[in-house]
């Protein structure tokens, strides 16, 4: 039972994967990353001898664009394929005007056009959502679909009976090869904008190691054989950044001051793990994107926080 992770090369090497599974003639792909990625797919697919007309469903975790950005171009080359997506998510591949706009604000026209390119809508007919525990045959395994809420509120997990795997998109963390160089493994949690929730993040994780899954396929980045360890490290440090966003909750720190304090404190203690593998500077400089990146989806979750209170005033405890 085969599974073939593809770097998508997003950026650099090693960042973003899309995952092929095999049964016979047939195939899967999950995760698209973008419309620049498709040629690596097409590139497998004609290495493993397999027909584009065989594939027969695209499947994406979640809509963020490093994962579905490339959806509408790789169904172009597969005629006989369906697109699964959370029903969440599908409004946001089928008319993904509103998806482009929210991900150019956060990143800039410019860099968005470098990153993703030109996002197309994907027609409607082939796309079917997926409820939570669903459950699809293909070949001799059942892939079992799980809801995961806490980094985006359009997730879920595909566990793999055939080869007692999970992919995880990015609810069970982020694993680039580069930090896995260390005295042990690493793991870090992504809390980008816009759905970041401390306590959904938890059951989560909660959930897929309730499945008993060997080993977790990452978007970010291939195959993760230390499941309980990873889980423990997640939650380590989702426990740490919780403390630290609800002390600025209940700040009066604003704005750019906002962004700079949980950004600076995220460097620390990623640089704490950093070090303590034996990794350095030129480690913690590659993560500086997602430092950003992930403080700003935790100062959208105070602001947003803190609009719930100014609009009913009895919440505040």
């Amino acid at each position: 039972m085969s599974i073939t992770t593809i770097d998508c090369n997003y950026v650099f090497p090693e960042i973003a994967a899309s995952f092929l599974m095999k049964e016979g003639e047939n195939s899967i792909f999950i995760e698209t990353n973008t419309s620049k990625s498709i040629p690596y797919l097409l590139k497998e697919l004609e290495n493993q001898s397999l027909k584009k007309e065989n594939v027969k469903y695209i499947i994406i975790t979640h809509v963020h664009l490093d994962h579905a950005g490339g959806t509408s171009e790789l169904l172009k080359h597969c005629p006989n394929a369906t697109v699964l997506a959370h029903p969440k998510a599908a409004p946001h591949i089928i008319s993904p005007e509103r998806l482009v706009k929210s991900s150019q604000q956060v990143y800039g026209e410019e860099k968005f056009l470098e990153l993703y390119g030109q996002i197309e809508p994907v027609p409607s007919d082939r796309v079917k959502t997926i409820n939570d525990g669903d459950t699809l045959e293909f070949g001799n395994r059942k892939l079992t679909f799980l809801h995961t809420r806490g980094h985006a509120n359009h997730h879920f997990v595909i566990f793999d009976s055939g080869t007692n795997s999970i992919f995880t998109g990015d609810s069970f963390g982020m694993g680039y090869k580069n930090l896995q160089l260390g005295s042990k493994p690493f793991l870090f949690p992504s809390t980008t904008p816009t759905d970041y929730n401390y306590e959904e993040a938890i059951k989560s994780i909660d959930r897929i190691i309730h499945t008993n899954a060997e080993r977790a396929y990452l978007t970010h980045f291939g195959e993760w054989n230390f499941m309980k360890e990873g889980a423990l490290q997640l939650k380590d440090m989702l426990s740490k950044i919780e403390e630290f966003r609800l002390k600025l909750s209940n700040s009066d720190i604003e704005d750019d001051d906002l962004q700079n304090h949980l950004s600076n404190y995220l460097k620390s203690i990623l640089s704490e793990e950093i070090h303590s593998r034996g990794l350095g500077e030129k480690e913690l400089e590659f993560l500086r994107f997602d430092i950003d990146i992930n403080a700003m989806g935790l100062a959208f979750s105070i602001k947003r926080e803190r609009k719930k209170k100014q609009s009913n005033p009895s919440s505040i405890q």
